[in-house]
């Protein structure tokens, strides 16, 4: 049933992100910008036709079928229960959600439709799908860090002991 949520967050999250760059397509793209707190945090319109930061720009078909089998193998391991952890399945779910936000975007327009504008540490314009991957890639890290690796360390620790 976690699983069936999972999936069903993922597909929450792809439409708040369409929702955003339709949008971001219809208000912000004729004035290009417009600043919510001046020099420090903007909504500004970019087409991005790379990855990250805009790199590997005009390898769209490479950038589709890259993501397509990330998110392909990610929902195959979620539907076949494989994840039990559920700060796993969130974090896993998390980014499912915002590769499929940049996959259409890649798909029917061509490129990435970035709008949030962090100026005052003048970071590249990005959009709530690359948030929802960083924050799920995030979760993992901390999850495998944190979680997995202590626990592994005190399994290690008893074997000793018992040794």
């Amino acid at each position: 049933m976690r699983r069936y949520v999972a999936l069903l967050m993922s597909a929450v999250l792809v439409g708040i992100d369409q929702i955003l760059k339709v949008l971001a397509i219809q208000y912000l793209k004729p004035v290009g910008s417009h600043p919510i707190i001046p020099d420090i945090f903007h909504l500004t319109y970019v087409e991005n036709r790379g990855a990250a930061f805009g790199m590997m720009a005009g390898q769209k078909w490479l950038l589709v079928w890259a993501t397509a089998i990330v998110i392909l193998a990610a929902i195959v391991v979620v539907m076949a229960g494989k994840i039990k952890n559920a700060m796993v399945l969130f974090a896993v779910a998390t980014i499912i959600g915002g590769g499929v936000g940049n996959l259409i975007d890649r798909v029917y327009r061509g490129f990435v439709v970035d709008y949030v504008h962090l100026k005052v540490i003048n970071f590249a314009v990005f959009n709530f799908a690359d948030i929802c991957v960083t924050v799920g890639t995030a979760m993992l890290l901390v999850y495998l860090l944190f979680y997995e690796l202590r626990h592994k360390n005190k399994e290690a620790a008893g074997e000793t002991k018992g040794a």
